[in-house]
């Protein structure tokens, strides 16, 4: 069984870090459009992640207005 993480921002489920069997990497599954760049991106480590997928999220709903659904 694969682990994962939940990734949400504000109360807004962006999507689950999945960790990749074998490798010492997390992959992104992204759920909310606003982040759907980062599908399937792989980072070595859930802050790093985090980080990556909030302020993207955080840049996109200024720019774009992105409601939380």
């Amino acid at each position: 069984m694969m682990s994962s993480k939940v990734i949400h921002v504000d109360g807004v489920f962006l999507g689950t870090a999945i960790v990749c069997d074998g490798l010492n990497t997390l992959r992104f599954y992204a759920t909310h459009e606003s982040v759907r760049v980062l599908h399937n991106a792989c980072m070595p480590d859930l802050l790093a992640l985090y980080a990556q997928v909030r302020r993207l999220f955080k840049r996109n709903m200024l720019t774009f207005g992105f409601k939380p659904a």
